[in-house]
């Protein structure tokens, strides 16, 4: 049976796993120099999975330039809106 496309997770397993298999501690290990050859592959040491936090790019100067302009244009928009929304679900005297 399929699954539909709106039940589907599209980014997968995207975020930091915290736990290692095996073969990853291992590595991890010779990469701190802390395995050697021969070593027994079970009871091994403990090893920190560090967590990765994605920064977001900065903008260049002409681009911040022109986007503080339209920024600054939106609220304006928005407040226009919401008053003609506003005045429209008021009942009107006569």
């Amino acid at each position: 049976m399929t699954m539909d496309k709106s039940l589907k997770v599209r980014a997968g397993l995207v975020r930091a796993r915290s736990v290692l298999n095996r073969a990853e501690r291992i590595q991890r290990l010779k990469e701190a120099e802390r395995w050697q050859e021969g070593d027994s592959p079970f009871g091994l040491a403990k090893v920190r999975v560090y967590k990765l936090a994605v920064r977001k790019k900065k903008k260049k100067k002409e681009e911040e330039g022109e986007g503080a302009e339209s920024a600054a244009a939106a609220p304006a928009d928005a407040a226009k809106k919401d008053a003609k929304k506003e005045a429209a679900k008021k009942p009107s005297k006569k």
